[in-house]
């Protein structure tokens, strides 16, 4: 394991416009840093990456335009973290695409450790609401940190009950545009109260449909386990509880009035195996032995790590054979091997060229299709 250190100045401004990069998302900025040693390094090779990918540009902010993001967030107290750096929640290193960079305001000595995600219904019942300010507060009052996403209802009821004993808020746009525009008030009590609030999304970013899934991740990533205490049949709960899921922490969910709307996705997750809660007590006693680490999802890259991938450059036949092998239908990575005969270290090559080109895209972490 390779010591982790501060990122100098440099390098965190390198590594903030890799991540703000056209089609760089966690995911290809670790095969960057893996492929290239460094974030400068990877910025130099963009252009050709991005050409032999099929795409004649790519656009990378400039050093001038992140410094100035990094100043408008220090004025407002926010300062940016990347995974490679000690204080980096230690819980997101074990998730499929943690964040590289991270901005976070308040909350220097708030325990990452020992962590209990809350979500639920932003129209909860009052009933409801209570569950998730009792739980908050009793799990806080024996030592665990709330994670929620700063929503209506449920979300909401659990930072407020857990502001003396820590709270993490994770927004799905920047710092700056804090989401509800009403909750501005509790975001600011949480950092007054010592608590964190946390995104990956640049300053000034206003939130949109799709960045709330990428929010949940987060909730369920900085989390040993999630409780899922009123939900919707189809709901933003539900996919923070699949991804808490895909990322091996534990699933909880309060069972609920079966003709309440609201109880239908808790109930179902306790049919599907979830473990039904109704104290902090249940909650604590399946916690005790909790460990992401034993079940890391990702491969370190260089900076922590000190184990790099092979890598090859692909020849023309090898890149026409997996343009033909591809489709808009996802396909796993083994299948596109063994349809090609390509080796893992040029596919890799070659899946990084497309990705930053805008040709493909990655779901469920090992499938891969053409994007429309």
């Amino acid at each position: 394991m390779a010591t982790r250190g501060r990122l100098t100045p440099a390098q965190r401004v390198a590594w903030l416009r890799l991540i703000r990069a056209d089609n760089v998302g966690p995911a290809t900025f670790r095969s960057l840093l893996n492929r290239f040693g460094s974030a400068q390094a990877a910025l130099d090779a963009l252009p050709d990456l991005t050409r032999r990918g099929g795409a004649r540009h790519v656009s990378v902010p400039t050093p001038s335009e992140i410094e100035d993001e990094i100043a408008r967030a220090e004025a407002i107290g926010v300062r940016f973290l990347a995974s490679a750096e000690p204080n980096y929640p230690s819980h997101l290193l074990h998730i499929s695409g943690p964040p590289p960079i991270l901005a976070v305001m308040g909350g220097d000595l708030l325990d990452h450790e020992r962590t209990v995600g809350i979500v639920g219904a932003r129209n909860a019942s009052a009933a409801g609401r209570r569950m998730a300010g009792t739980l908050a507060r009793d799990l806080g009052e024996q030592g665990y940190v709330i994670v929620s996403g700063l929503a209506r209802g449920i979300d909401a009821a659990a930072h407020e009950a857990s502001l003396g004993t820590g709270t993490i808020a994770v927004m799905a746009g920047g710092l700056d545009r804090i989401y509800p525009d009403n909750h501005k008030p509790l975001a600011a009590a949480i950092v007054e109260a010592g608590g964190v609030l946390v995104s990956e999304m640049p300053m000034g970013w206003e939130p949109r449909a799709r960045d709330f899934p990428r929010r949940n991740r987060l909730v369920a990533g900085l989390s040993l386990g999630v409780v899922i205490v009123e939900a919707a049949k189809r709901s933003g709960s539900l996919i923070t509880a699949r991804l808490a899921l895909e990322q091996n922490r534990e699933v909880f969910a309060v069972p609920g009035f079966p003709l309440d709307p609201r109880s239908e996705g808790a109930n179902a997750l306790i049919r599907q195996g979830a473990t039904l809660i109704t104290c902090a007590r249940d909650i604590l006693e399946d916690l005790s032995g909790a460990d992401p680490a034993a079940a890391s999802l990702f491969e370190m890259p260089p900076e922590i790590s000190d184990h790099i991938p092979d890598w090859s450059d692909p020849t023309e036949d090898e890149r026409s054979r997996l343009l033909s092998a591809l489709s808009h239908t996802p396909t796993s990575l083994d299948a596109l091997i063994q349809a090609t005969g390509i080796g893992v270290a040029s596919l890799q090559t070659l899946m990084l060229e497309l990705e930053l080109a805008g040709r493909i895209e990655r779901s469920g972490g090992q499938l891969v299709a053409l994007r429309f």
